[in-house]
């Protein structure tokens, strides 16, 4: 006849927390024991003492609020919207279809459910990321996020699905001002605000629940262009003919910048989802598609070496 156990299983280290207050509680652990039967063959006891409960509460998020630890860098876990200050102390959003204001301190904010702030420059979205203690990621950083461990070229997969992001619309200005590009203006056309207002096109951060490699940060395919700390020279173009993806020939120069990922009326262009770039103009440039995400370097992480002089 087989043999028949008993399973006894014992709470251990069960007792009220120590009078010392410094002194952390033990944790419980559980320990089971297997004892034979009456009656039945001898068989040595065995005891099994299994790995503590942890009481701890989770770690808190070493980047900070709104932010995800990629590799050795902080990454904005959306397209940033701007806040300002106004001259009483009252910190405020400001209207993402409003060019960033000249005679107000701006800083950006990375939250979901929010529409990301449009019509910015390179400089001026290095500026609010430098006021919110952050810096603008560079396009390895960038890249690194949006194509996620296994280096996928959109991120959640090696190729585009329709509805993952927020991409392939209508092109807005033919939509609204005809065809005929070369009548379209810088300001009355290229930044009327109208644009990120009309429905159906920009959409808030964070929307898109499928347009992630997974890792917490999303949007960095479509909705909008967003600007990188890089400038254009020689060794950058070397890198990016080096990509290996088909781009439509634009006028790169020395001393642009770069912004990255497309926006909502584009597909692949100027490069699949996470090589997407755009290099054709300066740091100054603005227009209702371009926006940004902020970076800053990981807490464990060393500050990047400085070249000697």
């Amino acid at each position: 006849m087989p043999s028949r156990f008993l399973l006894i299983a014992l709470l251990a280290g069960c007792r009220l927390a120590p009078s010392d207050p410094e002194q952390p509680a033990p944790s419980a652990s559980l320990s089971i024991t297997v004892v034979p039967a009456p009656g039945s063959i001898s068989t040595p006891v065995a005891s099994i003492e299994l790995a503590p409960v942890s009481s701890a509460a989770p770690p808190e998020n070493e980047c900070g609020e709104g932010m995800v630890k990629i590799w050795k860098t902080c990454v904005d876990a959306y397209e940033a919207h701007l806040v300002v200050t106004r001259e009483d102390g009252r910190v405020e959003p400001w209207p993402h279809f409003q060019r960033p204001p000249a005679d107000l301190r701006y800083e950006a904010r990375s939250e979901a459910g929010r529409y990301p702030q449009g019509y910015i420059s390179r400089v001026e979205a290095a500026k609010a990321c430098k006021n919110a203690g952050k810096r603008l990621c560079s396009l390895g950083e960038w890249r690194r996020a949006c194509q996620g461990k296994r280096w996928l070229l959109y991120g959640y997969g090696p190729k585009a699905r329709h509805g993952y992001c927020n991409s392939g619309k209508d092109h807005l200005l033919s939509k609204l001002y005809g065809n005929n590009g070369r009548a379209w203006k810088y300001d009355e056309h290229f930044n009327n605000p109208e644009l990120n207002q009309m429905a159906g096109f920009l959409a808030k951060s964070g929307e898109y629940t499928a347009c992630t490699a997974g890792e917490g940060v999303y949007d960095m395919v479509g909705n909008l262009h967003e600007w990188v700390s890089d400038t254009l020279d020689e060794a950058l173009m070397e890198r990016l003919e080096k990509d290996r993806v088909e781009r439509r020939k634009q006028p790169m120069r020395e001393g642009n910048g770069l912004f990255v990922g497309g926006f909502f009326s584009t597909t692949n262009e100027l490069g699949p989802g996470c090589m997407y770039v755009t290099a054709a103009h300066e740091p100054s440039y603005h227009d209702y598609s371009t926006g940004f995400r902020c970076c800053k370097n990981a807490p464990d992480s060393p500050s990047p070496l400085r070249k000697k002089r």
